[in-house]
């Protein structure tokens, strides 16, 4: 168990790195940030700064001597990196649940070994094996790459009338995973964290409409029935658990309705904290952050409790952080902007968290 004055050390320097440090910080820890970007958002709140490539294998042996343990904000950290730095000091989660993670054809069949259920899918790498895989799975479907993808990035869409070799060549040829499309009532997700002694608080479930493949909107709590709600939170604590996980994880799934009845499907597993949480900062008793560094640091869970009737995060997307408008004013309203410079089209510049007493 960490003392405070520790150093946590996290790999990344973006929005989540610096919502990390900002909890450490609350708790009288202290946070070293690597990132091989120098205008890393995270670097202004945080104790410490490398600015060094993930194969430097030197620049990481003497951040892993300046830590007394490493975590890491975004699961396209290379796992390489992360397995070195465990043979040096604790790096939590374990690699190697980066590793299955990052490959989505991993994660689907881990998902499945544990007997949830997911939409189907094939691998693809080749155009006799697309072609073999939409003759399986049918149109419409969804070609991705097994790796990379993020924020709709790396997937194409497949229409009634699509062509997966056609698909598979505008991804570049990669090693990828075709998906069946999934007609879903609903998206939502769970933010589950599990400490080192096995410990597993998950936060409500949060329902999320995404623009552009982008997170909009989360909101809690989410419009499905008790019974499913209990569902997705036994998906999510099932799921940490079956990693041995360290942390907080995401858990993205879709809500469909078959025969009236809810069902759930499982979509992705980010091994970090999440977009869809951060509603937690101002919208609960404990964050998915504190959450997490408290994990890592081996301290006790705290117990989440939502704060208000309803909460509602909305991201600033791109130029939307300089128009604020009447946000600065607004009763209740809680801003958040990451520090980040030159407001590009997708980009995650900030968010408002809105607290409901109905």
């Amino acid at each position: 168990m960490l003392k405070p004055l520790a150093t946590i050390g996290i790999l990344g320097g973006g929005q989540l790195g610096r919502m990390l440090a900002l909890s450490a910080a609350r708790l009288g820890l202290r946070c070293h940030i690597y990132s091989p970007e120098a205008n890393s958002c995270a670097f202004d709140v945080a104790q410490a700064r490398t600015v060094a490539r993930y194969d430097d294998a030197a620049a990481l042996a003497r951040f892993a001597a300046s830590v007394d343990v490493v975590t890491y904000e975004f699961e396209n950290v290379p796992a390489r990196t992360a397995a070195l730095l465990a043979t040096q000091c604790q790096v939590f989660p374990d690699p190697a649940v980066l590793a299955k993670t990052q490959d989505r054809l991993i994660e689907k069949q881990f998902v499945g070994s544990l007997g949830i259920a997911t939409a189907p899918f094939a691998p693809v790498g080749s155009a006799e094996e697309a072609t073999v895989a939409i003759g399986r799975i049918g149109r419409p479907a969804v070609m991705k790459t097994r790796r990379l993808g993020y924020d709709g990035k790396g997937q194409v869409k497949i229409g009634p009338d699509g062509d997966a070799v056609a698909a598979w060549t505008e991804l570049g040829k990669a090693e990828c995973i075709l998906e069946g499309f999934v007609a879903f009532e609903r998206e939502v997700s769970v933010i589950a964290a599990r400490a080192r002694d096995g410990t597993v608080a998950c936060f409500e479930v949060t329902e999320n409409e995404h623009r552009n493949h982008i997170l909009h909107r989360s909101s809690v709590p989410a419009k499905v029935s008790p019974a499913l709600a209990a569902a997705a939170l036994d998906i999510a604590g099932r799921i940490a658990t079956a990693f041995d996980y360290v942390g907080v994880l995401a858990v993205e799934m879709f809500v469909r309705r078959e025969n009236g009845a809810e069902t759930l499907l499982v979509n992705e597993i980010a091994p970090r904290v999440h977009n869809s949480g951060h509603w937690t900062i101002d919208g609960a008793t404990v964050s998915q952050f504190e959450q997490h560094i408290r994990a890592v640091a081996g301290w006790p869970l705290g117990v989440p409790r939502r704060h208000g009737s309803r909460v509602e995060m909305v991201n600033l997307i791109g130029a939307e952080a300089a128009d604020l408008g009447d946000v600065l004013t607004e009763p209740g309203a809680c801003l958040h902007l990451y520090g980040k410079a030159n407001p590009r089209p997708g980009r995650k510049m900030g968010h408002i968290t809105r607290i409901f007493s109905d």
